[in-house]
């Protein structure tokens, strides 16, 4: 079985399932738009990590805390006084704006997460790789920039100890810094010289000197046409719902916003969701066909 469907799309369907998402999350300051991004968000990031999402639990929770907690000691507009520390109010409206900025932030870090998994380096090219080749080039190395840095950092630190000259719990302050300070040094020189290295091999292969062709294994098919015929549909609903006033949300100096009463908020909520998770669909769809057509062996 595949591991994620979605990723086997056209690299043009996922970037504009993405750029719809990180926008409407970001331009949607309604706290149950918020959460439903970030739910939505949340799953389909498990969804491609599996149990290595849930580490990203122990970052993501206390900034969820620490934006939502923070908010009102700075912005004391706001009827409903909760308490007042250092004679400034601390609100309901500004711990309820902040709690949904909290939501739209952590939404956006996760969409962003799921955005370097599905879209890798070469899909990148692929997508600009015409247009601005330089650029996509460039930024294609910047996407895998961290991830070589953390493989690298691993494999110093395991050939030194290897050689018991880790700094590790036993060891003294002096002798931890003294590694962290050797491990950096070493990082920095293998980032330097891959890097000459890399300019020196493209150089060579003639890179930048003439017509620059490419070569894709990805198709633009039926498959491809539908599922953005349904992103076009629900985000588009989406759109007119935020449009008529389904998405509205004053939080100072009263609470003033659209709930479940209106319409276009109702509406909106539930083709807001079908558009965030259509990619975690196709995988459940997957994995039910795949656990239906072992069952017939």
């Amino acid at each position: 079985m595949q591991e994620d469907v979605f990723s086997s799309y056209n690299p043009i369907t996922n970037f504009i399932f993405f750029m719809g998402a990180i926008v409407m999350t970001m331009f949607f300051m309604h706290p149950v738009f918020a959460l439903c991004s970030l739910v939505c968000a949340l799953v389909f990031y498990f969804t491609l990590k599996r149990t290595k999402g849930f580490k990203s639990l122990k970052f993501s929770i206390p900034l969820l805390v620490i934006l939502t907690v923070i908010n009102p000691l700075f912005n004391t507009q706001g009827k409903h006084i909760i308490f007042k520390i250092f004679g400034r109010p601390y609100t309901i409206e500004s711990l309820l704006y902040g709690l949904t900025l909290a939501l739209v932030v952590v939404a956006v870090f996760y969409w962003f997460g799921c955005f370097n998994v599905v879209l890798t380096s070469d899909k990148f090219i692929y997508l600009f790789g015409r247009i601005t080749p330089s650029i996509s080039l460039i930024l294609s190395m910047i996407f895998r920039l961290i991830p070589d840095f953390q493989r690298k950092t691993t494999q110093i630190y395991n050939a030194r100890a290897s050689i018991g000259m880790a700094g590790d719990s036993s060891s003294s302050k002096k002798e931890k810094i003294r590694n962290g300070a050797v491990i950096l040094g070493t990082l920095t020189s293998w980032a330097l010289e891959n890097g000459i290295m890399a300019a020196d091999s493209m150089r060579s292969r003639g890179y930048g000197s003439g017509r620059r062709t490419s070569f894709a294994i990805y198709k633009f098919d039926v498959r491809n046409i539908i599922l953005i015929l349904a992103f076009v549909f629900f985000g588009g609903l989406t759109v007119v719902c935020a449009a008529m006033g389904g998405t509205e949300a004053e939080f100072t100096p009263s609470l003033n916003m659209a709930w479940f009463g209106n319409i276009w908020t109702i509406t909106g909520i539930i083709v807001y969701a079908v558009y965030l998770i259509l990619p975690t669909l196709l995988n459940v769809k997957e994995a039910i066909t795949w656990h239906v057509l072992r069952s017939r062996i």
